[in-house]
């Protein structure tokens, strides 16, 4: 180990990362330890980062901030493909490692880095995710991943580790779940929640942490128009917003609805089911809004064929394959279907529900005159007679081939 002399380390001065940076210097030759923290939107989880890392042996601390780039160029492409992992994962930390690993490829390769350093588990997926983002970018940078080294085996003795290393951490064992927040969404795990048979205690202090659950929401429902250009929300009731302050504009709505609170046993990459609840409360209702503007403006065979890709489009995202060839022809293909998803959406959300309330685009496919139940003289309804008999051509001789056979 006494080739490695600078270790950049991906920090968030979670449980995991704050231990790791003692554990570099007393297992790797008491190398430099340069950490990195990618913003993403974690807020007040950034307080104070900078003092605790220099505190527990880091040369120093990048705080980066990646947010614009965050929603628009990985955030949005996603939205735009419909992308949802197994029915109801809105990929909120799936889509966040590929950028903060980039960036920490940018400053490791600037500084000189020996190898990269990150605190995911051996159990979980933002491994594969931060290490297929490193490869993309330094294919021959070295990787140390300290949960597939030492001997700790669980949180309660990582938090054994920070007490016996007098690092101050902000959980304790009562509150222990693994979280992860960003922007877009949190994430919670552990605890009471690996027992699927457990119901998440959502009106518990603390544990909603974006809104509140549906019980809680106000009896009164709450309306908003979401505006898009070619796919990418705009505008909340007609005022431009940029991308960073829609996306927390609809967090506020959303949470204070209850809405977007999710509880999932998801299929793992490494093949393990894992359960987590997710709040993604702006997340749903432009998912939601973006969709039902597709209902009106995309032809059907399209409309269709774009469901099938957003299927595989979730699952690159989940599965760390960002920077990929296909990843990026999928973008291509879904970006040449967003010409004319231009509109505006209304919603109605009560109580944790999105309900639709109307939707307007100059581009809608949809014609009144002839999906009409009154009487129109654009239809003749004696044409579907033909079209039936030729549709059903094929079930029709293979039905006379089998009274034969018999």
């Amino acid at each position: 180990m006494g080739d490695i002399k600078k270790v950049v380390l991906a920090y968030s001065g979670g449980l995991d990362t704050s231990i790791i940076i003692p554990w570099l210097k007393e297992n790797y030759d008491n190398c430099e330890v340069i950490a990195v923290s990618g913003d993403v939107g974690q807020d007040t989880e950034l307080e104070g980062l900078e003092e605790k890392a220099l505190k527990t042996g880091a040369s120093k601390l990048y705080i980066e901030d990646l947010n614009k780039e965050f929603i628009e160029d990985y955030v949005f492409p996603t939205i735009k493909a419909d992308a949802v992992y197994e029915s109801k994962y809105l990929l909120g930390t799936s889509f966040a490692r590929p950028i903060i690993a980039k960036r920490i490829v940018e400053i490791a390769l600037a500084e000189g880095a020996d190898a990269i350093c990150h605190g995911c588990t051996g159990k979980g997926n933002d491994q594969v995710r931060f290490e297929l983002a490193i490869k993309a970018f330094a294919p021959d940078m070295k990787i140390i991943a300290p949960w597939r080294e030492w001997d700790l085996k669980s949180r309660d003795e990582e938090i054994e580790y920070a007490e016996a290393h007098n690092i101050p951490l902000k959980i304790t064992r009562e509150t222990n779940y693994s979280k992860d927040k960003n922007i877009w969404h949190i994430s919670h795990e552990g605890l009471d929640l690996e027992d699927p048979a457990n119901e998440p205690m959502y009106n518990k202090e603390g544990f909603l942490e974006l809104g509140v659950s549906p019980e809680q929401a106000p009896d009164k429902p709450t309306y908003v128009t979401i505006s898009f250009e070619k796919g990418i929300p705009v505008a909340i009731d007609g005022e431009k917003l940029g991308a960073v302050e829609l996306v927390k504009k609809l967090n506020q709505l959303g949470g204070e609805n209850g809405i977007g609170i999710v509880d999932l046993v998801e299929n793992r990459l490494v093949g393990m089911k894992s359960r987590g609840v997710y709040e993604t409360p702006g997340g749903t209702i432009l998912y939601a809004a973006h969709n039902k503007l597709e209902e009106i403006t995309l032809d059907r065979d399209t409309y269709h064929f774009k469901q099938q890709v957003g299927l595989r489009f979730a699952e690159l995202v989940y599965f760390g394959q960002w920077y990929t060839p296909l990843r990026k022809a999928l973008s291509a293909f879904v970006d040449s279907t967003q010409e004319t998803v231009t509109g505006d959406v209304k919603l109605k959300l009560y109580k944790g529900n999105i309900i639709d309330a109307g939707v307007t685009s100059p581009y809608s496919l949809y014609d009144s005159d002839i999906a009409t139940f009154d009487e129109d003289e654009v239809y003749d309804q004696k044409d579907s007679a033909g079209f039936i008999n030729l549709f059903g051509l094929p079930i029709k001789v293979q039905a006379k081939k089998n009274l034969i056979k018999e």
